[in-house]
C-alpha cells in the first residue's frame, strides 16, 4: 500500500466540484468530481445555478456545495484514496461570488458532528442562503456608483485592478445590503467562494487570498490594505467598522502557501485525515489555473469553460478599464493580468445545439467543428479583401463590452471601411455562426491583449507582438477546431497547446499550491519549486499550430472591423436606453 504524501486540490465552479490528488512529484493519483445538475438531490439547478431573469440575477443555493463537498471526499474514498497520506489542502472558487454566514453558522462551522453531513449540520448557516454567480447582471446601479466613487472607471482600475462589475464582491454586497438590509445586518462574516472552501475544511472562517481579494472593488492593490473610501460606499455609511468586520480586515496573508490552521477534527473523525494535514488558502479560479504549469514570460493561457478567460503573468501592473489586474497568487512582486467574459462555452453551445438538432450524445460537437473547419477564416473567398463576416454572440448580458443579451451579425469591408447587416445570401444562419463565433470570441481576446504583449523572438525576427505560446485549458482545450482557430487568431510562435488535465487546471492549481504550501524551501518561489519538479512532455501536448504569416495579419486586419461592430452595436445600446 502506498504511503507516500498527497495534497488535494478543489475546484468550486459553476457547474460542478472537482477534487485532485496529487503526489510530490505532481502526478495526478485520484480525481473526483460532483456534477451540479446530474448529481445533486433536492436542488433544481440548471448549469449550476438559478436564475431571475426579471431582475438579472444569477445565484446557487449554499446547501449544494456542501452536498457536493460531502460526496466528493466520498467518491475519494470508494476509489480507495487514504486519507491518512494527505498532508495539505488547498482549493480555487470561481471568483467574486459570495458567501454571508450569520453567527449562529460560525458557531456550528466550529462544532461540527462528525456523525452527519455537512449538509446537515451547515445548510441553515448562513444569513443569505444564495451565493451571487460571476453570471449575474443585477447591479449595475451599484457598479454606477462605484465607478464614480473615486472619480471614473479609470481611476477605480488603478486602485482595485478593474473597473466596477456585475459579478464583483463589494458591488455585490452593496446590494444586498439595500435589498434585504436584515440578513445584511444578522450577517457575521462575509467570505468569497475561494476562502469558503477553505473554512469548511479549517472549521473557521479562512481570510481572503492575496489574489482573490483584487476581484472585489475594494481593495488598494498597490497599498495592500482596503480602500476606505469603496469601504464606506458599501457600507452605506462613514463609520466602515461593521463592514470590516464581516471582511475579517486584518486577516489577508500575503504569503500564497501561509499556514492557515490544522484540518478540522471532524474530517479526522469521518474520514480518517491526519490531524496534522495543513489547509493552505485557496485562491481564485483564475489565478488557480496560471498555477497549472510553470508560466513563462508571454506565455498565455486561454480557459475555455463556461466562461472565457484570457490569462498572463507580468511583473508590470498596467491597470486599465478594459482588464483585469491581480496580485499574483504566490509570488509578491507579480501581477496577473485577465480578461474575463461571461458568454463563453454557453455561447458555444447555442450555437452547436441550432446547428445540430437533436445534438449526437456521443459527438455532440462534430457537425459545428466540421462546418468551422471547412469554413475559410472570416467567412471570405480567397481574396483577403474581400467582405468579412463579424458576430457578437451574447447569450446573457456581457462584461466587455457591456450590452444586453443578443446576437448581431454584420459585414464588414475594410477598404472602404463598411459595416452592413448581412443578407440571408450573404450569411447563412446558423451554418456560417459555427467559425464566427469562435472567432469573435478570439478577437476579443486578441483587441484587449494587443498592448500587452510583445514580439517573442526578439526586434530581428520581425514577428508581430503575440504570446510565445497558447495554453489551452477548460472544457473545450480538448476541441481540436477550436485550438486551431485560436492559434490562428491570436498567434502563438511556439504553437498552441493543451494541458494534460486542462479541464482540471483550477483543481491541479490548487493540488501545486498546496504542495508548494507543504513542502517549500525556506525562500522557495512556487515558480522554482514547480519548475524543478515539471515534466512538459508528461503534462502537456501541441494541438495546433500558432502563429501562420498570412493569415495572423488577416486577423488583424478584422481587429479593426470588430472593434466597429462593438462601437456600433454599444452605439445602438446608448440609443435604446
Amino acid at each position: 500500500m502506498a504511503t507516500d504524501p498527497l495534497y488535494l486540490g478543489f475546484d468550486l465552479s459553476t457547474q460542478q466540484l472537482k477534487g485532485l490528488a496529487v503526489t510530490s512529484s505532481l502526478h495526478v493519483e485520484y480525481e473526483a468530481k460532483f456534477d451540479f445538475d446530474k448529481d445533486s438531490e433536492g436542488f433544481n439547478v440548471k448549469k449550476g445555478v438559478l436564475t431571475n431573469e426579471a431582475s438579472n440575477e444569477v445565484f446557487a443555493p449554499l446547501a449544494l456545495w456542501l452536498q457536493a463537498i460531502d460526496v466528493v471526499l466520498q467518491r475519494f474514498q470508494a476509489q480507495g484514496l487514504d486519507f491518512r497520506r494527505v498532508k495539505g489542502i488547498s482549493g480555487a472558487g470561481m471568483q467574486h461570488g459570495s458567501v454571508y454566514f450569520s453567527e449562529e453558522g460560525l458557531e456550528a462551522l466550529q462544532n461540527l458532528d462528525s456523525t452527519k453531513s455537512l449538509e446537515q449540520q451547515l445548510a441553515g448557516a448562513f444569513s443569505h442562503p444564495f451565493s451571487p454567480n460571476w453570471q449575474d447582471a443585477s447591479t449595475q446601479e451599484q457598479c454606477n456608483a462605484f465607478d464614480n466613487c473615486l472619480g471614473d472607471e479609470s481611476r477605480l482600475a488603478d486602485i482595485t485592478g478593474s473597473k466596477a462589475h456585475h459579478r464583483f464582491t463589494g458591488p455585490q454586497i452593496m446590494r444586498l445590503r439595500t435589498k434585504y438590509p436584515e440578513r445584511y445586518a444578522k450577517t457575521a462574516r462575509i467570505s468569497l467562494v475561494s476562502s469558503f472552501l477553505a473554512s469548511i475544511f479549517l472549521g473557521k472562517v479562512a481570510p481572503f487570498d492575496i489574489s482573490d481579494v483584487c476581484g472585489m472593488n475594494l481593495w488598494d492593490i498597490k497599498a495592500g490594505a482596503w480602500n476606505e473610501e469603496l469601504l464606506s460606499l458599501t457600507a452605506g455609511s462613514t463609520n466602515t467598522g461593521d463592514l470590516k468586520c464581516k471582511l475579517g480586515a486584518a486577516e489577508v496573508p500575503e504569503d500564497g502557501g501561509a499556514f492557515l490552521g490544522n484540518i478540522h477534527p471532524y474530517f479526522v473523525e469521518r474520514f480518517k485525515f491526519d490531524s496534522s494535514c495543513m489547509i493552505a488558502p485557496s485562491t481564485g479560479d483564475n489565478p488557480s489555473t496560471i498555477l497549472a504549469l510553470p508560466l513563462r514570460p508571454l506565455d498565455a493561457i486561454v480557459s475555455l469553460g463556461t466562461s472565457t478567460t484570457f490569462l498572463m503573468s507580468t511583473p508590470h501592473y498596467k491597470p486599465d478599464p478594459a482588464v483585469h489586474f491581480m496580485n499574483h497568487p504566490t509570488t509578491p512582486g507579480l501581477y496577473m493580468f485577465m480578461l474575463c467574459y461571461k458568454n463563453g462555452g454557453l455561447a458555444r453551445e447555442q450555437i452547436r445545439d441550432s446547428i445540430t438538432q437533436p445534438v449526437d450524445p456521443l459527438d455532440p460537437w462534430q457537425q459545428f467543428n466540421d462546418i468551422a473547419s471547412s469554413t475559410p477564416p472570416l467567412g471570405q473567398s480567397s481574396d483577403p479583401s474581400s467582405p468579412m463576416k463579424i458576430g457578437l454572440y451574447f447569450p446573457r448580458p456581457e462584461i466587455v463590452p457591456n450590452v444586453r443579451a443578443g446576437i448581431w451579425r454584420y459585414i464588414y469591408k475594410s477598404k472602404p471601411r463598411s459595416l452592413m447587416a448581412p443578407s440571408s445570401n450573404l450569411w447563412s444562419v446558423p451554418q456560417d455562426d459555427a467559425r464566427a463565433i469562435v472567432e469573435s470570441q478570439f478577437l476579443s481576446l486578441r483587441l484587449r491583449s494587443q498592448d500587452l504583449v510583445e514580439s517573442p523572438s526578439g526586434s530581428a525576427s520581425h514577428l508581430p507582438a503575440q504570446p510565445r505560446r497558447i495554453y489551452l485549458v477548460g472544457g473545450a482545450s480538448r476541441n481540436l477546431a477550436i485550438a486551431k482557430v485560436a492559434g490562428e487568431v491570436l498567434g502563438g510562435v511556439e504553437g498552441v497547446y493543451r494541458l494534460d488535465v486542462g479541464e482540471n487546471a483550477c483543481a491541479l492549481g490548487a493540488a501545486y499550491k498546496a504542495t508548494w504550501a507543504v513542502e517549500r524551501k525556506q525562500g522557495e518561489t512556487f515558480e522554482n519549486f514547480i519548475g524543478g519538479r515539471w515534466r512538459e512532455e508528461e503534462f502537456v501536448k501541441k494541438i495546433a499550430t500558432g502563429y501562420q504569416e498570412g493569415i495572423f495579419e488577416r486577423y488583424g486586419i478584422a481587429l479593426e472591423g470588430f472593434d466597429f461592430v462593438e462601437k456600433e452595436v454599444l452605439k445602438g445600446e446608448r440609443n435604446t436606453r
